[in-house]
């Protein structure tokens, strides 16, 4: 009988305690609160890729006739002034002779020029002969002038046309190349691009001229720069557009690895805090609101974020706070306490 009523007290204890709790509030978590606030972010499409030269700032140095290389006085990745010396070429033997015919054939029209003046004194000769002669004779000076201008009469510097990085070699000392080689590959260093890739459904949205933010690998600081370029196809090779952004004059240098922030409008609604946002069993996002003092989930739809900050939808009260720190605790009814009761504004 004494056991039957040990029990019972404990049982009567329990049940006051439960109800004493039950007057008191029942149990509540300590949290953090914030304001809930509308407004808008930039949307921004991320993407990644490596500093490039400017295809319309490109120059491709080519050989003017068939030569020798004699010297090669630069490498790739050199950056040189403009009127830099970039190599030298030399008449190949095939040029020197075509020279020197180019010669021969304007001195023998220089002498039937005057042969014929001669036997046109002479009556011996027609004025029409002489205009033949004296045509031939022009077409002998200009062929050896083309010549000449194209350096086959003797070697010959190739220089920087500008400011200039080598972005290319193709050529070595002592190699013959003819005309119209590609010789060397220059670009203007003040002229640089981003060029990245971005998946086609993402790269819909870019238009040219809208603002980039471009941070380099592993560095912190960024710079502005605007799309020039959105390719209309995809590369087959990696699957993703490329879009091609400007960068200020002097900011990098060609083959960096970069990240590019491409804004491509806004996105209005709800802005929370991106800590604000849980997820539930079946993976849909909502966050906990104080009513009152008392925690209330409510299932939102993420539009966008941009850093610590998301974009949201959804049936929120516009006049409760959000909860943050110690949100996942809580249940819906859970009474809240404070951990910042002198403000509670947050963010």
């Amino acid at each position: 009988m004494k056991g039957l009523a040990a029990i019972a007290g404990a049982l009567c204890l329990g049940i006051a305690t439960l109800a004493a709790a039950q007057a008191g509030g029942g149990p509540s978590v300590l949290v953090q609160l914030a304001r809930l606030r509308q407004g808008s972010l930039p949307r921004i499409v991320t993407a990644y890729g490596t500093v490039e030269p400017d295809p319309a700032a490109r120059r491709t140095v080519m050989a003017p006739i068939t030569a020798v290389v004699g010297g090669v006085y630069v490498r790739p990745g050199e950056e040189v002034a403009a009127g830099a010396p970039l190599l030298r070429l030399e008449p190949s033997p095939g040029t020197a002779a075509a020279y020197a015919q180019a010669q021969s054939a304007l001195q023998a029209a220089n002498a039937l020029v005057r042969r014929t003046q001669t036997l046109l004194g002479q009556h011996l000769a027609t004025r029409q002969q002489l205009a033949d002669a004296r045509k031939s004779q022009a077409d002998a000076r200009a062929a050896l002038a083309a010549l000449a201008a194209e350096g086959a009469g003797a070697a010959q510097i190739l220089r920087a046309p500008f400011r200039a990085i080598v972005t290319a070699v193709s050529t070595s000392p002592g190699a013959i190349v003819a005309q119209g080689a590609a010789l060397l590959a220059l670009a203007r260093p003040n002229a640089l691009v981003l060029r990245v890739g971005v998946m086609p459904d993402r790269a819909l949205a870019i238009r040219p001229g809208e603002p980039a933010s471009i941070t380099p690998l592993g560095a912190e600081d960024s710079v502005t720069g605007r799309v020039v370029l959105r390719g209309s196809v995809v590369e087959p090779t990696t699957g993703l557009v490329p879009v091609e952004i400007a960068l200020p004059p002097g900011a990098f240098l060609a083959g960096t690895m970069a990240k590019a922030g491409i804004v491509i409008g806004t996105v209005h609604g709800y802005i929370v805090p991106h800590q604000a946002i849980l997820v539930d069993d079946s993976g849909a996002p909502y966050v906990v609101q104080a009513v009152n003092m008392v925690a209330r989930k409510v299932a939102v739809r993420v539009l966008d974020g941009s850093g610590a900050e998301n974009v949201v939808a959804g049936p929120l009260d516009p006049a409760a706070p959000l909860v943050l720190a110690g949100n996942y605790q809580l249940e819906n009814g859970m009474r809240i306490r404070l951990a910042n009761p002198a403000g509670t504004a947050g963010k």
